[in-house]
């Protein structure tokens, strides 16, 4: 081609292959379609004719040297332009492709397949783009290793920098991959619902089905309003107390000896107790504000051989009028033993008393094996006769064993015309407390008495052990035989309330109250073969079994006070008035 045409044909190529890039293939849908930055190629100029820039190598070093060949290679070039702006030769068409025309990049043999000839005069049609691409899905074979690499010398400065391609891996298994185009989404077809949607059941309409609504919903509001009238009338007839005067408050600040009274004895109270009662500020004190009722061993004073054997021990300060409760003897032939617990017995027998009204004592109950804490009350004057038919009142009563003891709270009114005629079993009650124990802190123990109820109760009135209305006579309520054995004659059974207020006789009458720590017994409290009892309560020596098997009970009592004792926070009681 002559030099004359030399410019032209140079300046028409450069225009061409700029114009000509193909649009971007990241599936864009823009209109008109966002262009990609245009690159400027100096392939078809001579080195003096390229625009000088500072960036690029100078123009000596390029006269002087000449670009090298790039070796074949299955991987891609990542200084070619990307795959959407190479064109190639028409043999390598996939058959079967429509729509897709290329022009040969060179004409050159296979070593400038990677290198544009700048000498030949097809160098003007690199990289054109002959016509769109269709939007229909298609798949197009792209023979790797076809791309033209372009120098970084022969680029613009200001041009964008070229899109790496995909490294190669050894994964890729020719230099043939398969490119699949983005496919076109269909359009989802609408479920709406078209024309005049029918609904029978507005025209019609069942008379049964509405009967039946208005059936259910006069049934629940019959539910509701029997609910609402049924709480209503349980609210307004639980019984209540009435007016009350506070007559003794104690929060033992000190221990007040106008209030309290220690009993002083050996005797076992009725009960078969094995401890003695003591004054001893090691068995009572307070403490802290809290009154302390703390069971210790004989055996820490005199000795545990002479617990069991050859020991005479009187009690000193005894209260009991009976001699035989203030001394005893120990010896191992007889079965005799000293009492092998010491503990401690208070009353307000001597400064406070009640006839109807409320008691209230906050305490935490203690822990150990075979131990007894009561809170209970008893006649001022025995005017039905001995106890029982003077009757009694227990408030709480529980045990300090861990399986079956500590969490059962009992409490019950004992009652009856002699002592083997107890109507205990006809009124009593009890509530466990089946999560914690009653020795795990302090609780409000409470006892409510009127003329026509009574009521003992934890905590709570919800919590109730007991609620007894008085609404007939104690003595049919006992369900006592008509005749008793006395002696080798037959007797009707007497009832000792027969000229005491009806319905309410022997609780008629003052009680003063008793807050007490007892160890073990033979009333049948603690019941036999149950816990490992190491005593019967039939035997003779009862107390001397229990004495015998000191190390595996005591064993079971907290070294620490605090859970040992028998711990009171505070007491009231109110008069009614």
């Amino acid at each position: 081609m002559s030099s004359s045409s030399a410019p032209s044909s140079r300046a028409s190529s450069s225009h061409g292959s700029a114009s000509q890039v193909p649009h971007s293939s990241t599936g864009s849908r823009r209109h008109p379609p966002l262009q990609p930055p245009k690159p400027l190629f100096f392939v078809d100029r001579t080195v003096e004719e390229a625009s000088r820039d500072p960036f690029r190598t100078p123009a000596h070093s390029i006269a002087d040297e000449s670009v090298p060949t790039t070796p074949r290679s299955d991987a891609s070039n990542p200084f070619s332009p990307p795959a959407s702006v190479v064109t190639f030769s028409a043999e390598q068409t996939v058959p079967g492709t429509p729509g897709i025309h290329h022009q040969r990049v060179s004409s050159g043999g296979s070593d400038n397949l990677h290198r544009p000839n700048t000498n030949g005069p097809q160098s003007s049609s690199t990289l054109r783009h002959a016509a769109s691409v269709p939007s229909v899905p298609h798949v197009q074979k792209v023979l790797r290793g076809s791309i033209p690499r372009v120098d970084s010398m022969v680029r613009n400065s200001f041009m964008s920098p070229p899109i790496m391609a995909r490294r190669a891996t050894m994964y890729d298994g020719c230099s043939v991959s398969e490119t699949l185009a983005r496919p076109t989404a269909k359009r989802q077809r609408s479920t709406m619902l078209t024309g005049e949607i029918e609904k029978p059941w507005t025209s019609d309409k069942d008379v049964y089905v509405r009967i039946s609504w208005w059936v259910t919903l006069a049934v629940a509001m019959i539910g509701v309003i029997g609910g609402a009238i049924r709480c209503y009338f349980g609210w307004r007839d639980v019984p209540r107390v009435g007016n009350l005067c506070l007559i003794m408050q104690d929060d033992f600040n000190t221990f007040d000896q106008n209030i309290w009274t220690r009993d002083v004895e050996m005797g076992g109270f009725g009960n078969g107790e094995f401890e003695m009662t003591t004054d001893s500020s090691n068995n009572s004190f307070v403490q802290d504000g809290k009154l302390y009722i703390v069971p210790t061993l004989t055996s820490d004073v005199i000795g545990y051989d002479h617990v069991l054997n050859g020991y005479t021990y009187n009690i000193s300060g005894c209260t009991s009028s009976n001699h035989s409760a203030c001394g005893a003897v120990s010896n191992s032939s007889s079965g005799a033993v000293i009492n092998p617990v010491m503990s401690a017995r208070l009353s307000t027998v001597s400064s406070h008393n009640i006839k109807y009204g409320k008691v209230e004592v906050v305490a935490k109950l203690p822990r150990g094996d075979w131990l007894w804490p009561a809170i209970w009350m008893m006649p001022v004057n025995d005017v039905y006769g001995a106890w029982p038919a003077s009757g009694e009142i227990d408030i709480m009563e529980a045990r300090g064993n861990a399986l079956q003891g500590y969490q059962l709270r009992a409490l019950l009114p004992e009652l009856g015309p002699f002592p083997f005629l107890n109507g205990v079993a006809k009124t009593f009650g009890y509530w466990t407390n089946r999560r914690k124990t009653y020795a795990d802190d302090y609780h409000t123990y409470s006892l409510e008495w009127t003329p026509t109820f009574m009521r003992m109760y934890v905590d709570t009135r919800l919590d109730h052990t007991l609620q007894l209305s008085f609404n007939e006579p104690f003595f049919e309520r006992g369900d006592f035989p008509e005749t008793i054995a006395n002696g080798s004659n037959y007797i009707v059974t007497p009832d000792p309330w027969v000229n005491g207020t009806k319905n309410v006789a022997p609780f008629d009458q003052p009680f003063y109250l008793i807050l007490d720590l007892a160890v073990g017994g033979t009333n049948g409290w603690f019941p036999d073969a149950v816990g490992d009892k190491p005593w019967l309560d039939a035997s003779s020596a009862a107390m001397h079994d229990f004495a015998q098997a000191q190390d595996s009970w005591y064993a079971t009592w907290p070294q620490d006070t605090q859970d040992r004792a028998f711990i009171i926070e505070s007491v009231k009681m109110w008069q009614s008035c």
